[in-house]
């Protein structure tokens, strides 16, 4: 991440616990353990992990804002992701998600709830102004690193080396490194970023799959990099 990252950056979208149980196929014994994810954003993951008894951190650059400007940027962004999503409307899967209309209501919950947590969470170290490709955090810390929409996504703008060294790091800090999806934000293309990583973490000894999951809303965004 770059040191000039600001609240105009963001577009902030988030997801809830029962997608994030999807994208990476979490069990029940697996939500139970300690989770880091990386990328956090506003989902709703942290807070229902919270309130399930079970403990996540979050990290996210957008944790250095206040929870009123989180959303008063919510606000001034949505519009604009409606309006992608209306122009991209083939490039996604209208199944369990049945319209735009169905998503945006579906992402604001999880929203809500993230910035009714975020306060005390904040307080309470669950959610941490940290960016990968460098985390606080000593060697093997965590039972379960993740990462949902932010490296493979983005891969126009973060270079490999960028994403080699974020995945390291994630390896470095948890036992079990999961990344979804595979494939870039509206074009529906694999990165191209994916095979140069397997190979690179393959020659290191990493033992790396790339697996199906149930969750499927962009077209073809239906595999995690899973690594351990």
């Amino acid at each position: 991440m770059t040191n000039d990252f600001t609240i105009d950056n963001v577009f902030p979208w988030g997801r809830a616990l029962a997608e994030y149980t999807q994208m990476f196929a979490l069990s029940e014994k697996e939500l139970q353990s300690s989770i880091l994810d990386c990328g956090g954003g506003p989902s709703s993951f942290n807070s229902e992990q919270y309130n399930a008894g079970n403990l996540v951190i979050s990290c996210d650059p957008i944790y250095q804002f206040t929870a009123e400007q989180i959303q008063n940027r919510i606000q001034a962004t949505y519009p604009l992701i409606m309006e992608g999503l209306q122009v991209n409307y083939d490039k996604f899967v209208w199944q369990d998600i049945t319209s735009p209309e169905h998503l945006a209501e579906v992402r604001m919950s999880a929203m809500k709830k993230f910035l009714k947590d975020f306060p005390e969470g904040l307080k309470q170290g669950r959610y941490l102004n940290v960016s990968l490709p460098n985390l606080p955090f000593t060697n093997q810390q965590f039972d379960i690193a993740l990462c949902s929409h932010f490296l493979f996504t983005y891969s126009q703008e973060f270079s490999l080396e960028f994403h080699l060294q974020s995945i390291l790091e994630m390896c470095r800090v948890a036992k079990d490194v999961r990344v979804f999806p595979l494939v870039e934000i509206f074009t529906g293309a694999v990165s191209p970023h994916l095979n140069p990583i397997i190979t690179r973490l393959r020659d290191r000894g990493y033992q790396v799959n790339i697996e199906q999951v149930e969750y499927e809303f962009q077209i073809n965004g239906n595999q995690m990099l899973h690594l351990y």
